[in-house]
C-alpha cells in the first residue's frame, strides 16, 4: 500500500497542469441543460487521448468512458451541464473565459461541477497507468447531462436504458473536502385553485382565486414552521426528527430536517380589472428521511385550506428534450438517499482518503481552516444524481468531489487546484482498497 499510495500521489501532482488545462477547456465552452453538446465532445477528446479503453456517447447524450474490461463496474459520476450566469453585472470577470492563479481557476462550473470529470477522469488514467483495479473489475467515468435542470434523469436512462449498473458510484460533485454519505431529496409540487371572474367594480359577484390561495400559502407556511406540539392543527415538518412520527428519526437528524417553501406563483384573469378566476403556485419541498412523495402530497392536500377550497395538488413532470433530441418523461421526485456510516463502500473512500491526506478535511490556504474543524464524514444540503442512482435505483452512492457546494450557482465561482489533485489521487486508490476488502 505505501508504495502504491506514494506512486499515487506523485501521479496526481503531476498532472496538475494538465488538469488545470482540461479544465480550463471546458469553462469555456457555455453548456447549461440540454446544451452540453461541446462540453462532451471535449471530454470525449481527452479521454481518447488518455487511452481509455472504451467510449460511449448513449441516445440521451451522456458520455461513459471505461477502463478495465470486467464485468464488475466501479462509477464516478460527474455531471457536466452547468447553470447560467445569472446578472452578468455580479461577475467580476469573464464567467466563461475564467482565471487561473497559482492556487485557483475561477469560471462557471468550476465547482458546480465541471471539475468533478475533470479529476475522475485523471483519477482513471492513474488507475490505469499503475494497474490499480483487479480483472473482475472495470472503472466506469460518466460526464451526465441534464442534472441541473432534472437530477437523477441521466442516471435513470443509464440504468433502464444503457443496462448498466454499477456495484457502486462516487458523485464528484463538491465536497469541502468531506466525504458525502447521503442527502435529503426533493419535489416539485404544484396547487391549483379555481375562482369566477367578473368585473373588477364588483368583485362581490366573482370568486377571488387569488384571495383562496392567500389562505393556502398561509397553512403551507405554518408547515414549514410551525413546531410539532399536539395544539398545532398543522404540525410543522420538524416533527420528522421525533421518534414519535417517524420510524426513520435518526437519518432524519443526520440529514436535517424537511423544508417547504412556494417558489412561483401565476394567476388567470380577463384583465387587471377582473377578478382572477385561477391561482396556481409551485413548491419547493425538501426531503428528510421517512418521507415519500406520497406522504408529501398528502401533507399538502390534508391543510385546512386546501381542502376547504378543493384545490388540486400534482407533482410537475419533466419532458424536456436532451442535446440529442431524447425526450425521457419522468415525474419530478427527488428521493432523500443515505448509506450508513459502516458501509462496505463509506469506509473504502475513507480508507483511501485517510491513506493519502489523514483523518482530518483538507484544503488550499484559503479553504483549509473553516474545514478542518467540520466532520470527514458527513451530507450535502443539496440534491444530486444520486437521488436516482441510491433514491430510485439502491445502488450505493459516496460523495467526495473537488470545489464548495457555497460556490454552486453564485456568481464569480471557482475552485481550488489543491482539491482536484487530492481527488484525482483518492479515486484513483479507492477500487484496489475496496477490492482488498
Amino acid at each position: 500500500m505505501n508504495i502504491e499510495k506514494e506512486k499515487v500521489l506523485e501521479l496526481a501532482k503531476k498532472y496538475e497542469k494538465d488538469i488545470t488545462k482540461f479544465l480550463r477547456d471546458l469553462v469555456k465552452i457555455p453548456g447549461e441543460s440540454a446544451q452540453e453538446e461541446g462540453v462532451i465532445k471535449r471530454i470525449e477528446q481527452e479521454m481518447r487521448a488518455l487511452d481509455f479503453d472504451k467510449i460511449q456517447i448513449d441516445p440521451m447524450g451522456n458520455i461513459l468512458g471505461f477502463i478495465g474490461k470486467g464485468k464488475k463496474i466501479i462509477g464516478f459520476d460527474a455531471h457536466i451541464d452547468t447553470v447560467g450566469i445569472g446578472n452578468r453585472e455580479n461577475w467580476n470577470f469573464d464567467p466563461y473565459d475564467g482565471y487561473e492563479t497559482e492556487s485557483e481557476i475561477g469560471g462557471r462550473g468550476t465547482s458546480d461541477q465541471l471539475g468533478g470529470i475533470v479529476s475522475a477522469v485523471y483519477g482513471a488514467k492513474i488507475i490505469k497507468e499503475l494497474n490499480l483495479i483487479s480483472e473482475e473489475y472495470s472503472v466506469m467515468v460518466t460526464g451526465t447531462v441534464q442534472e441541473e435542470d432534472c437530477d437523477g434523469l441521466c442516471w435513470e436512462y443509464i440504468i433502464k436504458e444503457d443496462k448498466i449498473r454499477p456495484e457502486f458510484v462516487v458523485s464528484t460533485e463538491p465536497t469541502d473536502g468531506g466525504i458525502y454519505r447521503g442527502q435529503r431529496g426533493r419535489m416539485e409540487i404544484r396547487v391549483d385553485v379555481t375562482g369566477i371572474s367578473c368585473h373588477g367594480s364588483a368583485p362581490e359577484r366573482g370568486d377571488n382565486a387569488i384571495y383562496k390561495m392567500a389562505e393556502i400559502l398561509l397553512n403551507i407556511r405554518d408547515l414549514n414552521e410551525n413546531d410539532a406540539s399536539d395544539e398545532n392543527e398543522i404540525k410543522g415538518l420538524v416533527k420528522m426528527l421525533d421518534e414519535k412520527y417517524n420510524e426513520q428519526w435518526k437519518e432524519a437528524r443526520f440529514l436535517g430536517r424537511g423544508t417547504v417553501t412556494t417558489s412561483e406563483i401565476f394567476f388567470t384573469s380577463p384583465s387587471r380589472c377582473a377578478v382572477a378566476d385561477s391561482c396556481s403556485i409551485s413548491l419547493d419541498r425538501r426531503m428528510t428521511a421517512g418521507e415519500t412523495f406520497e406522504s408529501c402530497l398528502e401533507e399538502i392536500r390534508a391543510l385546512p385550506a386546501v381542502k376547504k377550497y378543493n384545490a388540486k395538488v400534482s407533482m410537475y413532470n419533466y419532458e424536456r428534450p436532451s442535446w440529442t433530441g431524447l425526450v425521457y418523461p419522468i415525474e419530478c421526485y427527488f428521493p432523500t438517499w443515505v448509506i450508513p456510516e459502516d458501509h462496505k463502500v463509506t469506509e473504502a473512500l475513507k480508507e483511501s482518503y485517510e491513506a493519502l491526506y489523514g483523518n482530518k478535511r483538507t484544503g488550499s490556504a484559503e479553504t483549509e481552516q473553516e474545514r478542518v474543524n467540520r466532520p470527514l464524514v458527513d451530507k450535502w444540503t443539496f440534491s444530486t444524481n444520486g437521488v436516482s442512482i441510491m433514491g430510485r435505483n439502491g445502488i450505493p452512492v459516496i460523495g467526495f468531489g473537488p470545489g464548495a457546494e457555497a460556490q454552486a450557482h453564485a456568481p464569480n465561482e471557482k475552485t481550488w487546484k489543491d482539491d482536484l489533485v487530492k481527488c484525482a489521487a483518492v479515486y484513483a486508490l479507492l477500487p484496489s482498497v475496496y477490492t482488498s476488502k
